[in-house]
């Protein structure tokens, strides 16, 4: 492998050598080369809403529970144990005493309260805050009508006790802690920097940064590398069996995949569409195509014309060949969406489906004013950069052209930063999104478009869909719950808030000599599993 300080334009020179089926072994010890994908917006939980932040920060910290990736059930973390009330509304973690940040202060429940505290801190603007609204008076806190946090159902009953009193019961709640909304933090880092609604401070730098993962920041060059090492005051590094990580920014497809050929990236985030084929037929050892709880979605800025007219945006979706996308361009397995809760979501499947009908998508059109497309202004479509969002993008833009008879579609990428600041602000038409599931509960997806999510970043507010949501959160019979949900479904897809193009198949390459993942519908990848298997130039280990 190269050096810790291999660089992107070291990357973008190496040799477009052929694909091997026999890998080489490390020379620098078991570092894990991966790529992410993009450069991470920031360190910070509380701040950042993407993947590529999710891989990177799950290797830096650790919540109450973890996750068996093979049976999707709740393990200990940096609790060893937990007792349920009999009405699973409350919860008592027990913390470990061995646990420590990496500074050597021991990890306690004050940690995992501060930290929700932060989060639902309203001058913070947390986007994933919602996400806590299932503890007891969160909402509320959040929102400003209690401004005094002990009200919260976060009790600190000692040093290494931490009682949890939720708003309903939450069957999900003791999975959900792998998402960083719920990482604890370490107060003193936090306010040596700025308050504790600050935003961009300085103590997500590596001279700066504590953790209580299995990792640690050693060094960090914007767009080139983020570098981790094992964290030797890890409670459980007896147990982890890299030495570091190493990971990249690589948002090139074909970039990344001549380094993957090369040697130089064990793992990509992704792999060229037209090479699936390939590798089916030539490597088959090295691709992983992976079952991945999660949909494939344009969001659409329901405040800027033409989307503005509910027409439009149901005409632009009546009209979208989701079968010929599946086909033609991913060749992955992935499923045409005409819904956005995936199928078999936990106990619900979506009861009302969207429909592909080019001919009702003229006629809407036309009532809207724009017959066979005529006097449609421009339309931009945001994708962040990227060779297979390009080709489903322009995938969109023919199908549209052909069946709503408009040249306006325009094709708009930026950098995965600007994008999701373009997003945020409000700043776009229509833009490429998706969602994975954190837990697998259809609830997880819908309540992206609350009208105070974070995520919903469509201009988009319905007082009847908010209260279907909040109804669902307390419902505690199964049937009655799904039957809520499919309500509140069925309002999103009818107000074309998104355009839903595909289920996902989590597609990438993983060398030979990396052991330890195991497929799962969330794509986790539990950092701490991995380890390097060294292979020799005759394919023996």
């Amino acid at each position: 492998m190269k050096s810790l300080h291999t660089t992107i334009l070291t990357l973008l020179l190496l040799a477009t050598a052929g694909c091997s089926s026999k890998s080489t072994a490390p020379t620098e010890g078991a570092i894990l080369n991966v790529n992410l994908g993009a450069e991470v917006q920031d360190l910070d939980p509380h701040i950042v809403t993407g993947v590529p932040e999710h891989r990177a920060t799950s290797a830096l910290f650790e919540g109450l529970t973890d996750l068996n990736p093979a049976t999707m059930e709740a393990i200990p973390a940096a609790a060893t144990s937990w007792e349920v009330s009999e009405d699973k509304t409350v919860y008592t973690f027990h913390l470990r005493k061995e646990a420590m940040w990496s500074n050597g202060d021991a990890v306690t429940a004050h940690d995992f309260a501060y930290a929700w505290r932060r989060m639902l801190t309203p001058a913070l603007g947390a986007e994933y805050a919602y996400l806590l609204y299932i503890l007891k008076n969160a909402q509320a806190y959040h929102e400003g009508a209690l401004t005094d946090f002990d009200e919260v159902g976060v009790k600190v009953v000692d040093d290494y006790t931490l009682e949890v009193t939720l708003a309903a019961p939450t069957p999900y709640f003791i999975t959900s802690h792998i998402h960083y909304a719920w990482y604890p933090l370490h107060q003193a880092t936090i306010e040596a920097h700025g308050a504790i609604h600050d935003r961009g401070t300085k103590w997500t730098r590596v001279e700066n940064f504590v953790g209580n993962g299995a990792f640690i920041l050693t060094e960090w060059a914007p767009n080139e590398v983020m570098t981790l090492a094992k964290n030797p005051r890890y409670w459980n590094r007896n147990a982890v069996k890299l030495d570091g990580i190493n990971f990249y920014p690589i948002d090139d497809l074909q970039t990344e995949e001549r380094s993957f050929r090369s040697g130089d990236l064990h793992v990509t985030e992704d792999i060229p569409l037209h090479r699936i084929q390939v590798y089916q037929a030539e490597n088959p050892a090295v691709l992983k195509l992976a079952p991945y709880l999660g949909v494939y979605y344009y969001r659409i800025n329901v405040t800027k014309p033409p989307f503005d007219d509910k027409r439009v945006r149901q005409a632009f979706s009546m009209a979208l060949n989701r079968e010929v996308i599946c086909r033609d361009v991913m060749k992955a397995g992935e499923a045409p969406a005409f819904t956005y809760v995936p199928p078999n979501c936990g106990t619900y499947t979506s009861a009302a489906p969207l429909k592909y009908d080019p001919e009702a998508a003229k006629a809407l059109l036309t009532e809207a004013g724009y017959p066979n497309g005529e006097g449609l202004p421009k339309v931009e479509m945001l994708y962040n950069t990227s060779d297979n969002h390009k080709r489903i993008a322009e995938a969109m833009q023919n199908i549209w052209k052909q069946n709503l008879g408009t040249d306006a579609v325009r094709l708009l990428n930026q950098d995965w930063k600007v994008y999701l600041s373009s997003m945020n602000a409000l700043d776009y038409q229509m833009a490429r999104s998706g969602w994975i599931a954190d837990v697998v509960d259809p609830i997880n997806f819908l309540e992206c478009f609350l009208s105070n999510s974070g995520n919903n970043r469509t201009g988009f507010k319905s007082p009847a869909y908010d209260a279907l949501i909040e109804q669902a959160y307390i419902e505690p019979d199964i049937d009655k719950r799904n039957a809520v949900m499919q309500e509140a479904e069925a309002i999103l897809l009818d107000e074309a808030v998104i355009i839903p193009i595909y289920f996902y198949t989590r597609k990438f390459l993983m060398a030979t000599e990396v052991k330890g993942y195991i497929d799962n519908p969330l794509g986790y990848m539990r950092w701490e599993d991995f380890y390097l298997e060294t292979i020799d130039a005759e394919g023996k280990v």
